[in-house]
């Protein structure tokens, strides 16, 4: 990162482009298939049906979070921790437990 910051706002994360199109093409996919359940309750789709496209949604948005995961321990986690932050760690623990909510 070229400048210092003291909040959050400007730390930015750099995926390398093929990672920044999978994510994209990911994310895309699940726009789509939210449109798509939307469509169901608007048509009164049987329930266990929309639970369904439901669970294949969240499923995604888990693949999503596990690349995004991966690539901030061996990037962002990795060079704050070379740099002497340990502050860090306890960044990596909370991120841990907001996807443990699910």
């Amino acid at each position: 990162m070229t400048e210092e910051c003291t909040n959050h706002s400007c730390r930015k994360s750099h995926h390398p482009e093929h990672v920044k199109k999978d994510l994209t093409t990911r994310l895309n996919r699940i726009e789509g298939q939210i449109r798509g359940i939307k469509g169901m309750v608007e048509k009164d789709v049987y329930c266990d049906d929309i639970i369904t496209q439901l669970s294949a949604t969240q499923s995604a948005l888990n693949s999503v979070a596990k690349v995004l995961l991966e690539g901030h321990i061996k990037g962002c986690v990795k060079d704050r921790l070379a740099e002497g932050d340990d502050a860090v760690l306890d960044e990596l623990v909370t991120t841990f437990q907001k996807l443990m909510r699910k």
